[in-house]
């Protein structure tokens, strides 16, 4: 059996990348994506506190299939499955890589764990099949270097 994903590092800086949501999970990719240097917007009809401290662009409200124009990447990361199904089907009919958070299906793409010191970056994959196999090795790896 082949590679289930290919391996790439992008390059976002300054690309429009969109977050639906805004919980925890949306937290943690949006500052992920802004330390890349993207320019993120984040959808979502309430948000947590800690969002406000970020420099992205705040839209209160529900997801909307034309916030998807121009964007790069997209991210769903709401506590609802068919808002975030809608927002997979919608970013692959307009040719938009969707990470879609609690479906490894229905991803377009997957983000590593990943291991960053100095000028080196390890990323770390099952595929989605094992994040906690994952979150391991990122940890002894974090120990080794």
């Amino acid at each position: 059996m082949g590679l289930k994903h290919y391996p790439v590092f992008l390059d976002l800086k300054d690309r429009p990348v969109l977050v639906v949501g805004a919980g925890k999970v949306a937290l943690r990719k949006a500052r992920g994506l802004l330390e890349a240097g993207a320019r993120v917007t984040v959808v979502a009809p309430e948000w947590e506190s800690e969002f406000e401290d970020l420099a992205l662009r705040l839209v209160k409200r529900r997801f909307r299939a034309s916030d998807l124009a121009g964007a790069f990447l997209v991210f769903a990361a709401t506590d609802d499955r068919l808002t975030n199904h809608r927002i997979g089907i919608a970013a692959k009919g307009r040719g938009v890589f969707a990470n879609i958070a609690d479906s490894a299906e229905e991803c377009g793409f997957i983000v590593p764990a990943r291991v960053h010191r100095g000028e080196v970056q390890i990323a770390i994959s099952t595929g989605g099949e094992s994040p906690r196999l994952s979150a391991e090795l990122r940890k002894k790896l974090e120990e080794v270097l």
